[in-house]
């Protein structure tokens, strides 16, 4: 997934749209004392980066923090790591409950109520058609899978095979359902990141993990944190410049595809149908106070296709941002949602 591009300063106002929070906290008001400064590194096959007002002295005591927090959302929710948390869940028994620690919980209780509120368009439990694509840890398979392989996996999984118990940080599966997280883990990663600034007292910060995002208060000019949702290739829209206060952005796409006999397919399954989505969608973009939320709701809005994405949308008040090709040409079409559009309008 690709989200957002942090950026240090507006385009020209003939060639960008703006988006606010309809909200401002009080932090918006005011400038805060320090300089810039910045941290990166790697997690997740990707990139982090974090940009904070403060004092450099506290670099290393907040690099340390950064990096135990995401070492054990790998730990716990890394497909690719034989011993996390997540893969001895999937090769563990059938029928029997797994306590599960605590990030892993939260992830799971956020991922199973998306799922049940997107019928699941969003599906924690698709790790085995996911590894039949040849899309997680697993090499990809030499031919497109077959048919049979297809509904046997589709069998096999589904959140609908979960029983969760949040009380007690229990889950168990009736079924040999495969658990994958790629499509959440890495927002609330982003989430965690930032909580974890603010326990070091670091207010005013921009957090972004492989191109998802979160923003609080203001940069030291008391200008905030600008990102440009980035357009997809051949689109010919003006660029949406948001202003990330207390916002998250997170943006699912097609930029991920294989081809196999001249036939291209998206690294975004359709949880009804076992096969790669093939709807006319292009980018769904979500702006939530929470990433990780974002993160599994712009998933969800992907495998729904242009019109009921916009649909569903509206029901939850997301802001999004839906780009997808119509069926009678093939220029890039975009749809806003009413959330969306109040953000541009104020």
């Amino acid at each position: 997934m690709t989200a957002a591009t942090a950026t240090s300063a507006l385009p020209p106002s003939a060639a960008r749209r703006v988006a606010i929070p309809r909200e401002l906290s009080l932090s918006a008001l005011r400038r805060p004392d320090g300089p810039l400064q910045s941290l990166r590194g790697t997690t997740m096959g990707t990139s982090w980066n974090v940009t904070w007002v403060g004092l450099a002295d506290a670099a290393d005591t907040v690099r340390a923090a950064i990096e135990r927090r995401l070492a054990r959302v790998v730990a716990q929710m890394s497909p690719w790591e034989p011993q996390s948390d997540i893969s001895r869940f999937n090769a563990g028994r059938v029928g029997a409950w797994v306590s599960l620690p605590h990030d892993f919980c939260e992830v799971m209780a956020c991922a199973l109520c998306i799922a049940e509120e997107s019928d699941g368009c969003c599906d924690p439990a698709l790790g085995t058609l996911i590894n039949l694509w040849g899309f997680g840890p697993q090499p990809a398979p030499p031919e497109r899978p077959s048919s049979a392989d297809i509904n046997a996996a589709l069998g096999q999984s589904g959140w609908r095979n979960l029983a969760f118990d949040p009380s007690s940080r229990r889950l168990m599966r009736s079924k040999p359902a495969h658990l994958d997280l790629c499509g959440i883990a890495k927002g609330y990663a982003v989430d965690l990141v930032a909580r974890t600034l603010r326990q070091y007292g670091i207010v005013d910060a921009l957090v972004e993990i492989g191109g998802e995002l979160t923003g609080h208060g203001v940069k030291p000019d008391g200008t905030p944190w600008w990102v440009a949702i980035d357009t997809p290739a051949g689109a010919n829209l003006p660029p949406i410049v948001v202003a990330l206060h207390g916002l998250a952005i997170a943006t699912s796409g097609c930029e991920r595809h294989f081809q196999h006999a001249g036939a291209i397919y998206s690294h975004t399954l359709d949880p009804r149908t076992g096969m790669p989505i093939d709807n006319g969608m292009v980018t769904a973009t979500v702006l939530h106070d929470s990433c990780m939320q974002a993160d599994a709701y712009a998933t969800a809005l992907m495998v729904m296709g242009p019109e009921r994405a916009l649909a569903f949308a509206e029901e939850k008040q997301l802001a999004a941002v839906i780009r997808y090709r119509p069926a009678s040409h093939d220029a890039i079409a975009e749809a806003l949602s009413t959330s969306m559009q109040a953000m541009l309008d104020d």
